[in-house]
């Protein structure tokens, strides 16, 4: 084999293995999240897990990439371990699927109909085709599936690039030689096992294997262990994401390896036993991609069926070498989104959407307090206040750490869009709450210094309150349902609000001018009525958010211009209903 065989066989490789890459990582993004959020709610019954969870890995190509997110639904607490046995078993036999696409390079014969099924034939024209739709379109899903055109065309040409740089091994006794010594069942595992580990994909060592399997020197007897190995090996990946998670997430990779480990001690004891008492006639006959695409496929297929009567006894066994601490209860996960769901950056875009409207709720909850607190003194809703302050400050320093993260990877236009929005609502939120603390140190204040306001500022301060309480409640709704006509409705009563604060001002200072109130607290009027107004103007803004994220920013800005110039009929005719509800009498 000479130096120009060996840089054809490491260039075969890399685009094997980028190939497979882009083509996982384009079906992922094309499925838009769709397929975790699948995973997450329709795994009630063991038979639906492994369904499922056969039917996502062959779509991405990626056994581990389906674990790792799985771990990341149990140490979030979304999932229980039970739930994710059968996702685990199906998942390995969803990889069997790209070992079958592969074995289309082992396909002989001079017909034109299997000379145009070879790789060499169709790969090419896909990979054509696929660049043209990724480098001429502009509408993401046609990048796609370009993408995955591409990815599909350079995985097939790499396969057969391998393929024709190890033709010259055939010849060479030292590489025979080297092979039957993988025929000892304890080698052959082993070898599997590191080759995958190394790769971080059962699917790409089983291709590698696939493409050495055309110089015709593997036999059944090297091929079977290796195969076998090649499925604890991809157990790695999965292990090393379950680092630093909760006892049930590491139990979750615990099932994956037993997995494994229990199919492969098994089917190498009836192989071999077999073997030993009967001898199978085939264990020293050649393998092609196709018959190595069976032998995966089978195995994968015998170890589901044979464990998945016993998944409540994995559950249990799990359980038992994993156990839990004695002294205390296993805390929740705190972190607010998994890091895990970085693998489905559209499924980690909903999660923060989820944990954004939870957001969404504690700033209404604070205002909502807020504005009870002004009539009244509360050390209970002082602490109450305070508490969700803090909880709105963590919410923001997660949530955005982890936005930063999502942007960092590869996303489409309309993820990037919902990701800036996200953000800025986020950012509203917590603005929201800090609003509710000048209301609550304000109130504190007068409530120390034995300070009151006048019945008539108070009459004021209950109509302003009253639509603040309005468009907060509004916007929150409006938020968290993605509701469009509703959000629509916020610019009116915010404008409203402004001139109410600038009514409730000039009322005040009249009462200053007249001796009636002390300047001291007017200033304090003037601080709570500066926080309504202030309030409004980010429930506003994310009234904003939710119109961009529904309609589009083209769509927001024609909105925006007509409100500006009040010629846009819904806007006047909301504006009027508001200015007559809350018209101070």
């Amino acid at each position: 084999m000479t130096i120009f065989n060996i840089l054809t066989l490491l260039g075969g490789l890399a685009l094997f293995l980028f190939g497979m890459n882009t083509m996982g990582s384009s079906l992922e993004k094309m499925s838009g999240g769709k397929l975790e959020g699948i995973l997450e709610r329709m795994t009630n019954t063991r038979i639906k897990g492994v369904l499922l969870g056969t039917a996502v890995t062959a779509l991405i190509q990626s056994s581990g990439a389906v674990t790792v997110m799985v771990v990341g639904f149990v140490n979030s607490g979304i999932m229980e371990l039970g739930q994710v046995i059968g996702i685990v078993m199906g998942a390995h036999v969803g990889t069997t699927v790209t070992a079958w696409l592969l074995s289309l390079t082992g396909i002989e014969g001079s017909s034109m109909i299997l000379s145009l099924m070879k790789p060499s034939s169709f790969a090419p024209v896909l990979a054509f085709i696929g660049i043209i739709l990724v480098m001429f379109f502009k509408s993401e899903k046609k990048k796609s599936i370009g993408a995955i055109l591409l990815g599909f065309g350079t995985l097939m040409i790499g396969m057969s690039t391998m393929s024709d740089a190890m033709s010259v091994l055939k010849t060479m006794p030292e590489f025979t030689s080297l092979l039957t010594k993988f025929s000892n069942p304890v080698l052959g595992v082993l070898a599997g096992t590191l080759l995958t580990a190394a790769i971080q994909s059962s699917s790409a060592s089983v291709g590698i294997l696939q493409a050495l399997s055309t110089t015709g020197s593997i036999t059944v007897a090297a091929a079977f262990p290796i195969i076998l190995g090649q499925n604890i090996g991809s157990c790695v990946p999965v292990l090393l994401s379950s680092i630093g998670t909760s006892k049930n997430a590491k139990r979750t990779a615990g099932v994956y390896l037993t997995f494994s480990v229990i199919g492969v001690i098994v089917a190498m004891v009836l192989f071999y036993g077999v073997n030993a008492i009967f001898g199978l006639p085939f264990i020293n006959k050649t393998v092609s991609p196709v018959s190595i695409a069976v032998i995966h496929s089978a195995f994968n297929i015998f170890a589901t069926i044979i464990l998945f009567p016993f998944g409540k006894q994995l559950e249990k066994l799990m359980c038992f070498i994993i156990k839990d601490d004695k002294k205390k209860a296993e805390e929740k996960n705190s972190a607010l989104v998994e890091e895990r769901f970085l693998l489905s950056p559209a499924y980690a875009i909903d999660k923060i959407k989820e944990r954004s409207d939870e957001m969404a709720n504690l700033a209404k909850e604070n205002i909502l307090l807020s504005l009870d607190f002004i009539k009244t003194y509360s050390s209970k809703k002082d602490e109450a206040i305070k508490a969700n302050e803090k909880m709105l400050d963590a919410f923001e320093d997660e949530l955005e750490t982890y936005l930063v993260k999502i942007n960092a990877m590869e996303l489409s236009v309309d993820e990037s869009m919902r990701l800036s929005k996200l953000s800025h609502a986020i950012g509203n939120f917590e603005r929201i709450g800090d609003y509710g603390v000048n209301i609550l140190k304000t109130k504190r204040k007068m409530h120390k210094e034995n300070i009151h306001f006048s019945d008539e500022a108070n009459k004021e301060l209950d109509v302003m309150a009253a639509a603040v309480k309005e468009i907060v409640e509004s916007s929150t709704v409006a938020f968290i349902n993605d509701d469009i006509e509703l959000a629509q409705t916020i610019e009116p009563l915010e404008q409203v609000i402004n001139n109410l604060k600038a009514q409730l001002r000039a009322l005040h200072s009249k009462r200053m001018e007249a001796g009636e109130c002390t300047i001291e607290n007017g200033m304090l009027f003037f601080d709570i009525v500066n926080s309504f107004e202030r309030i409004a103007d980010h429930c506003s803004n994310l009234a904003v958010c939710i119109i961009e994220l529904s309609q589009g920013s083209y769509q927001t800005h024609s909105y925006l211009k007509g409100v500006k110039n009040s010629s846009n009929k819904t806007f006047m005719e909301q504006f009027e209903s508001y200015l007559t509800k809350y018209e101070l009498k």
